[in-house]
């Protein structure tokens, strides 16, 4: 089974820029990757998702800041967060978009948006 492990999350002010990395074990050339967030007390939900061949959607609370994209050599996907807010803080999730129930989840990178 393919392993997704989650990086470059961490402590910005309001206002401020983070780019997270999920890296992929095998390839994802064929799958629709997404990224979700969950944090203290709240429930799971989805930011964004790009297709095999890089269309992209988003949850109303990111769109216009935050940008989902691919690279499918690197088998890497990437969420590119700007204009980051208190309520972005959260532990940021990759996953493939239509396996989330079979495969679980994985340790997640924390983002934390300072008041």
């Amino acid at each position: 089974q393919v392993q997704l492990v989650e990086s470059g999350g961490g402590l910005v002010q309001p206002g401020g820029s983070l780019r997270l990395s999920c890296v992929a074990s095998g390839t994802i050339t064929i799958n629709i990757m997404g990224w979700y967030r969950q944090a203290p007390g709240k429930q799971r939900e989805w930011v964004a998702a790009i297709t095999s061949t890089g269309n992209t959607n988003y949850a109303d609370s990111v769109k216009g800041r935050f940008t989902i994209s691919r690279d499918n050599a690197k088998n890497t996907v990437y969420l590119q967060m700007n204009s980051l807010k208190p309520e972005d803080t959260a532990v940021y999730y990759c996953n493939f978009f239509l396996s989330v129930q079979m495969r679980g989840w994985g340790q997640g990178t924390q983002v934390t948006v300072s008041s």
